[in-house]
Formats: structure tokens, sequence, C-alpha cells
């Protein structure tokens, strides 16, 4: 009922409009004016100069008056009202006139004009037996070509033909000779009415129809429009209109580029946050931070760059003192977790800056000082041009490293408490490049997490470590189960599972020599692959480590929720091992839990023979460590063990 009720008072113009849909109705009635006027014009000129020339032409100057009152009133009344409205209409579609109280009222006037033309015209034609043509050619005019609400088109219709069917009525007809309109005329005189009537409604609706039509689309295009240049959650510019705006501030002729300054803004322990309260509270900071900064800011170039990062191009006059200022607000907004607004900043040398560029350098200073809680800002230096290098060396030339075999495997032994033989080996990365010689982990492993290239490390080592196997197998040689580090972002991007299979299937390894490591800090993540990942790690045969315990603040809801076979204790454990009298107690407790968990315990980062003994004395089944061996190539690792100072456990010997 409430549907059937709202297309009625729809349809017959009850409803309020929006003032775009009101805009649409008097533009399009503008523009139909324009047509309408000049048709007007041309025919009352036309009618003009005919009954002048009818007038000289018969001698009738005499009897001028007679037709002025008559005859040339009307047109000229007629022909200034069309004046009027062409004058007026040609005003508003040029943009010269926007007063639409002044354009409704002329548009009223020119339409009862028009009607009252016709009446007058046809009521004379009428008493001489001829057709009502013109009364109804105004009407057409007037109410048809014109759009109107239909109540008001009823209004407006209605009572211009009842008043001329009224007149006509009260005539005596030429042909029968008798007072009124005969049934025929009224029966036309009525369809006639309806039939404008429908032309009116559907006219109206059409035009209504269109209108919102066009109003969703333009609703639409703005939409598109500020979001393609505007962040949807803080409101704040994106990175679109960052980089667009700032390559034209970069290459305006007057910009002082030695006065620019890039700045990448960074709230540290955000993810933290968010955490603890909810990501609502979480996007709540973000806004404030976004405007807090964009104030702060106020005529630089401000924008959201992504998660909770921003990024601004400005001038070096003041930044310094604006950073130290957000630095205190944001500290302001902190709760139980303890905020940090952290800086880098990029003053761009080159003659052509690039904007992404810049950007980077930005975010690689400000993540320099992350967790050094003594500093909100960081310059871009040449200490960090170097590492920039490098980073950028290592994202792309990892495939080319690869494939020229650049990756290497060093191994580092994992031993038995008992007796202190080797029973494993966990594989570790090494990049022995032509130009920046052997890099350790620490300079490419983050820096491939961050660039999402990790996986084909990964996958590198598991094809090399299986490779070592069968070669060492096939040479007589003896090998211990080894241990390989996936990264989270390994099950994302990649099948990792899938690749470990059919590489042991390729190299014939039995699958107890191949442990998969899976540290704490990716298991907190809540990714919803990882659970299944690790289970079906563990339903094909290969055990499961969570390497770094300890290292987090979800440890012991990891071990609730997963099953591992080994639990590698992290090494932080043992600073300061001879003087934390909290070390001990600790350290037994952990390795207790794994004995009740039926999980094997292995200690990184042993360093000394009295670590050592205290681990085998409270029963923790495995150590790592300097103490044994650094990580080694496989060759000279065999060399070490072949000199006697490592030995392998018998199970593994032929």
């Amino acid at each position: 009922m409430k549907k059937v009720m709202k297309w009625l008072t729809d349809g017959l113009g009850f409803e309020k409009q929006s003032k775009y849909v009101d805009e649409y109705f008097f533009r399009a009635n503008m523009r139909a004016s324009i047509y309408m006027s000049v048709v007007v014009i041309v025919i009352e000129i036309w009618m003009i100069i005919r009954l002048t020339n009818t007038i000289f032409a018969n001698n009738l100057q005499g009897n001028f008056m007679h037709y002025f009152e008559k005859y040339y009133i009307n047109y000229i009344v007629l022909l200034a009202s069309g004046i009027l409205m062409l004058s007026y209409s040609q005003a508003y579609i040029r943009g010269k006139t926007n007063n639409h109280i002044l354009g409704q009222c002329i548009k009223w006037v020119f339409t009862f004009v028009c009607i009252y033309f016709g009446i007058k015209v046809s009521i004379n034609d009428y008493s001489k037996g001829e057709q009502i043509l013109t009364f109804l050619t105004m009407e057409l005019f007037s109410m048809c070509l014109l759009t109107w609400k239909p109540i008001t088109a009823f209004i407006l219709s209605g009572g211009s033909y009842l008043y001329f069917f009224l007149r006509m009525n009260e005539m005596v007809a030429v042909n029968s000779g008798e007072v009124g309109t005969t049934l025929a005329t009224q029966i036309n005189f009525l369809t006639m009415w309806i039939s404008t009537m429908m032309v009116c409604v559907a006219n109206y609706n059409n035009t209504r129809l269109q209108a919102q039509k066009d109003e969703n689309l333009e609703q639409i295009n703005a939409y598109l429009s500020k979001i393609s240049v505007e962040d949807e959650l803080t409101g704040i510019h994106n990175m679109v209109y960052f980089r667009s705006e700032g390559e034209k501030v970069l290459h305006y002729v007057v910009t002082d580029k030695d006065n620019l300054l890039f700045l990448f803004f960074d709230i540290e322990n955000f993810k933290s946050y968010n955490e603890k309260y909810g990501f609502q509270a979480g996007n709540e900071l973000l806004i404030k931070t976004a405007h807090m900064i964009d104030e702060a800011f106020t005529g630089s170039l401000v924008s959201r760059f992504s998660d909770d990062h921003f990024v601004v191009l400005t001038s070096v006059d003041g930044a310094q003192n604006k950073i130290g200022q957000l630095s205190g607000e944001i500290k302001k907004l902190q709760k139980e977790v303890h905020l940090e607004l952290k800086c880098g900043a990029y003053k761009p040398t080159e003659d052509k800056a690039d904007i992404s560029q810049a950007c980077d350098r930005a975010r690689f200073a400000c993540n320099s000082i992350k967790k050094h809680y003594d500093r909100t800002l960081r310059f871009y230096d040449k200490s960090l041009e170097d590492k920039f290098q490098l980073k950028q060396y290592i994202v792309n030339n990892i495939d080319t490293a690869i494939e020229n075999g650049y990756i290497k495997v060093f191994y580092q032994p994992v031993v038995n408490t008992d007796d202190g033989s080797i029973c494993g080996l966990e594989a570790l990365a090494r990049w022995q490049d032509p130009n920046y010689g052997l890099l350790p982990p620490g300079a490419f492993i983050d820096i491939l997490e961050e660039y999402r290239q990790i996986y084909k490390l990964d996958m590198c080592m598991v094809e090399a470590v299986c490779k070592d196997y069968r070669e060492s197998v096939d040479n007589g040689k003896p090998f211990v189960p080894v241990s390989l580090n996936f990264s989270r972002l390994d099950f994302e991007l990649c099948d990792i599972v899938s690749y470990l299979c059919e590489t042991v299937e390729k190299y014939n390894v039995p699958k107890e020599f191949i442990d998969v490591e899976i540290t704490e800090s990716a298991l907190t993540d809540q990714q919803d692959f990882l659970p299944n990942a690790i289970k079906n790690l563990r339903s094909f045969g290969y055990k499961v480590w969570l390497d770094d315990f300890g290292s987090g603040y979800s440890s012991l809801n990891v071990l609730k929720d997963y099953f591992f076979d080994v639990l590698k204790i992290d090494m932080k454990f043992l600073t300061g091992f001879d003087s934390n009298e909290k070390t001990r107690p600790i350290l037994e407790n952990i390795v207790d839990l794994t004995k009740q968990l039926n999980m094997m315990s292995l200690t990184e980062g042993v360093e000394t023979k009295s670590q050592f003994d205290f681990l085998a004395n409270i029963g923790c089944n495995r150590a790592q460590g300097y103490l044994f061996s650094k990580p080694l190539p496989l060759e000279e690792l065999r060399e070490k063990i072949n000199s006697g100072e490592l030995k392998i456990s018998k199970e593994y010997l032929k």
C-alpha cells in the first residue's frame, strides 16, 4: 500500500523534489521556452504584417482603431511576452542570470498570454463557424512543450478548457442555429482535454525520471571523483592526489626546490592499540591523527600513505617545530598502550626528483628510528642512502641472485644435550653477491618480507637443502634432519606446502629429514590459512617447530591453539644468564611445560659451557648456538666433523 501511495504521489507531482531535480525541470522549461517563444514571435510578426497589408490593400485605414483593439493589441501583447520569454531563457541558458523567481513569473505570464490569446481568437473563429485550432494549438504549446506538475497541469488546463467550453456553450452554433454545443463537440472537447492531460502527466514523469537518473549519475561521478583524490576513512587526500599535485609542485618554475621537504609519519605501536581497543577505536585514532597533521601543515600537501602512515610535502622552515608539537599531541591520545609519532624526512637534491622515491626515502628514514624511543625525527642522510641503495638492489636482484646461485645455504648445528652430538641442522640463507660480497640474513630478510618477495628465497632454500641431502646420500656421506624457516607470507603468497612436498618427492628425501620452523610472531596475526597449513604439514609427516618462543606477547595462547613438535626457546632468555636470577627458573618452567605438552625443547643462543650444562640438567632436549658452531657451508661443517671437533648422533651414521 505504501508503495502504491508513493507511486501516486510521485507520479502526480505531490512529492518534494531535490534541488537538482528542480533545477533540471527549470532548465528543461527554459530550453523549451526558447523554441516556443521563437515560433510565437515569428507567427505574430507575420500576423501583424499580414493584417497591415490587408488594411492597406482594402483601404481600411479608417477602421484602424477597430482592428487595433480587436487584433493588433492581442498580437502585440503575445509578441511582447514571447520576446520577454526568449530574452530571459537565453540569458539563463548562457549563465547570465539565475533568478528562478523572475523566470517562473515570466513563464507563467507567457503561458497565460498564450492561453488567453488562443481562447480569444478561437471564440471569434467559433462564432463564424470556423475551427478552434488556435485554442488547441496554444493549449498544446503551453501545456505540453513546457513541463508542469500534473496537479498544476490539471488546474491550468482544466480551468482554461472549462472556461472556453462555457463560452462556446453560450453561443449560437452557426451550423445548427441552436444555442450551446452539440454532443459530438462535447465528446471531442473532453477527449482533447484528457489527451492534453495524459501528455502532461507522461511528459512530467519522463522528465522527472530522467532528472533522477542524471542526479544519481552525478552523485556517483561526484563520489568517484571524491574517492579518487580523498582517503575514504580519514577524509584527507590520498596518494593519487599527492603524487599528482606533488609532481606539479616539483615542476613549478617558481618552486624553491631547496626549501622542499618530504615527511613520512608512522604511529608506533598502532597495531597493539588496534588489538587492545578494537578497530573502531583504531579508526578514530587514525582520523584524529590525520586531521592533526593536516592542521599542523596547513597550506602544505598532506595525504594518507597507507594504514597508520601519512606523508607531507612542505617547506623546511618550521617543520621540525611542528613535528615536535605533533609528537606531544599524539602522546596525549595514548591510553595503556604507549604511542609514538615517528617521522622520517627527506630533502630532495636531484634536479628531477621523483615523488614515489622521495616518499620511499622518507619512509626508510622513519623506519630506521622505530623502537628508538628517544628519537622522533630522522633525516635521510648519506648513511641511510647507502642502506637504501642496498635495499633497492636486493629487491631488484633477488631473482638474479637465485638464478645465478648467489643464494647459499649455511647450516648451524643443533646438538643433543645428552651427549653434545649433532642431531639436526638449521638451514640459514646467505647471499654471496658479486658487488656487495657476503650478505648476512639481517641485510635482506626483512627487506624481502617488506616487499613480499620472501617466498622466492624460501622456495630456493627448500630446493637447495633437498639437493644437498640427495648429493650427500648418493656420495655415502651422513646427513641429519634440517629445519627450514618459513615466513607467514610463504603461506599467503604461494602454496609452500605443496611446493615442499613436490621438492621432497623430486629428490627422494624422507620427510623425517625436513622440519619446518614458524615464528611465534607469524601466528599472532590471526591469519585463517596458517592453522590449516600447520595441520597439513604435520599430516604429511613433517615436524613443525615454534620458533622464537617468548619473543612476543601471545606465547601461551599460541601453545594453546596450535600443535607443535618442537618448542624453540628464544635466545633472549639466555641474556644475563649469570647475572639475572630470574632467568633459570623461567627456563626451567618452560622446559617443564614442553614435557607436559609432549613437545621437544630446544634453546638457541647457547654460548657458554655453563649455559649448556644448566640446560642439560633441567631436561632441555636440544641446544643451538656459537658454543658449538656458527652457521657454516656444508663442506666446512663436514671438515669440523671429520676433524673430531663436532660429532654426528649415532642414529644418523651408517
